[in-house]
């Protein structure tokens, strides 16, 4: 059985976004990416809201990879070899390989591909985060909280849900940026 892992990079004061929907400030430096190589080479499936997958849809494209580090270009492959889902009401087609659409986000159906899968999943997107969290799929929290405070945006967690967590993990890094993992204990809300 996979576990759901939502993941992101955030600011310290819990943004994923900074109000004008920027987020250059969590543009991670060698180490940190090699550390998200790392988590995502273990993901099987990636669950994507419509604007999460247009960010990232980048990596499928080598055009613009020649001239970046080797541990860019190993994230590029990373993410190529995972399959990914994505939840979008108006996206009509999806550009990237191992990629489907889900026209709406049914618990009962994410409960059943963790259920089945031989690894781990992960949701990424602020809104499907928090679809997640308020059905109670997500089963740990990774966190990367970046030395900067942004003052408002697109906040990291949801609102209107207790999430009780047990820290599993932490890391410093050299630039600044420190890593939390939790697992969920329990959820609640709206």
């Amino acid at each position: 059985m996979g576990k759901l892992i939502y993941a992101a990079n955030t600011s310290l004061d819990g943004y994923l976004e900074d109000e004008s929907g920027a987020f250059d400030w969590s543009v991670p430096d060698d180490e940190v990416h090699a550390f998200w190589n790392e988590h995502e080479r273990r993901i099987g499936t990636s669950l994507y809201g419509r604007r999460m997958y247009e960010t990232m849809r980048v990596w499928e494209e080598d055009d613009w990879l020649a001239d970046e580090p080797d541990v860019v270009r190993d994230y590029a492959q990373v993410w190529r070899d995972a399959d990914k889902i994505v939840y979008s009401t108006t996206l009509d087609a999806v550009s990237t390989a191992r990629t489907t659409i889900e026209r709406r986000f049914d618990p009962e159906a994410v409960q059943r591909l963790k259920e089945t899968s031989a690894s781990d999943l992960s949701v990424g997107g602020a809104a499907l985060g928090a679809e997640a969290f308020r059905h109670g799929l997500v089963d740990e929290c990774v966190l990367l909280l970046c030395p900067v405070t942004v003052g408002g945006g697109k906040p990291a967690l949801p609102t209107g849900v207790r999430v009780e967590l047990e820290l599993l993990d932490h890391r410093r890094f050299g630039n600044g940026v420190v890593y939390v993992h939790y697992a969920v204990r329990s959820a609640s809300g709206r």
